[in-house]
């Protein structure tokens, strides 16, 4: 299969909330960049989808609008508020976890696992330049469900035998 995504590049102004969440994001998926990212010609740019094509091979193609390619709603702001919190959490406490999540549900190889990204449908992880997507069963609807989402994946995922040295 094959998408193609129509977007709208907005830079983001520098020093702006929108910019600062951005920047963290991004460093939290690419920590080297923190080397460069206060340089002058350094920009961030907000990727904003308007619609796709997504060609799934001969008579399965569909056209897709913003709605199908964005989360939306009250959700987005909420976990965005205390992602930073949650991740340092994680990654502090609950490396074991992580590698529950990475193992068990994106049969991802490797250790050094850490979280980098909470939205609603789900987390990034990253080993070094290892990276992946976990799903949540369920997307989430407010943010005070993401901790009982994590440890109920963290149970069901030990419940199958995975663990952090596996």
């Amino acid at each position: 299969p094959r998408t193609t995504l129509v977007c709208r590049a907005r830079r983001l102004e520098r020093g702006s909330a929108e910019h600062m969440r951005a920047e963290r994001r991004y460093l939290n998926r690419n920590p080297k960049a923190k080397l460069y990212v206060g340089l002058g010609d350094f920009s961030i740019f907000r990727l904003e989808p308007e619609r796709a094509s997504l060609n799934g091979g001969f008579g399965k193609a569909y056209l897709l609008d913003r709605a199908d390619l964005v989360i939306a709603g009250p959700i987005v702001e909420e976990l965005a508020e205390g992602e930073q919190s949650a991740l340092d959490h994680m990654n502090a406490d609950h490396l074991d976890a992580i590698a529950v999540y990475a193992r068990h549900f994106a049969k991802a190889e490797g250790d050094g696992w850490v979280a980098t990204g909470f939205d609603a449908e789900g987390m990034d992880l990253a080993a070094g330049d290892a990276l992946c997507r976990v799903f949540f069963p369920e997307p989430l609807k407010a943010a005070r469900e993401l901790r009982p989402v994590l440890v109920d994946m963290a149970k069901a995922g030990r419940a199958a035998g995975y663990s952090q040295e596996r």
